[in-house]
């Protein structure tokens, strides 16, 4: 189940665009359409991000046993920093900012940056709950996942 919270925008992209392919046309599909796609093993369940093999067990030619299916969109944060100097100029509006690892509920690991209330204690803030909101980009066909903190 994904979250109900969105955030539509018309604001203008200055950032390295998403590289979009083949193997995660999908997972952007369903970013856009304010779903959060995990690669899921048929066989056992277990999900993945980025697409990939099942680690679990064989695994049927060209991945016939892997599709993908939607995820929590909740998680917490595994790891986090604060960066102040932006690594590209179109995050230098954006400074300073949280830039995050997020164990999904599911397993795998996102990154992602920390929209609205920011932590202050970034020890402390390692293992707070989260969830996706969506940052769209319609002019520009893709939607951004980022993430918020909740309440426990």
């Amino acid at each position: 189940m994904t979250t109900e919270t969105t955030e539509t925008t018309e604001r203008r992209w200055n950032k390295p665009l998403p590289n979009i392919d083949l193997d995660n046309k999908a997972f952007w599909d369903g970013l856009r359409d304010h779903q959060l796609l995990l690669w899921t093993c048929s066989t056992c369940g277990t999900q993945y991000w980025p697409k990939c093999y099942c680690i679990k067990h064989e695994n049927e030619p060209y991945a016939q046993n892997m599709s993908w299916q939607p995820g929590s969109g909740r998680g917490k944060i595994f790891a986090l920093n604060r960066h102040h100097w932006a690594f590209h100029p179109g995050f230098q509006d954006e400074l300073p900012y949280i830039y995050a690892l997020i164990e999904l509920d599911e397993g795998p690991l996102i990154s992602t940056t920390i929209v609205g209330k920011q932590p202050t204690d970034l020890v402390s803030a390692v293992g707070e709950p989260v969830q996706i909101v969506y940052e769209d980009y319609a002019e520009l066909g893709f939607t951004i996942p980022r993430f918020e903190l909740i309440d426990a």
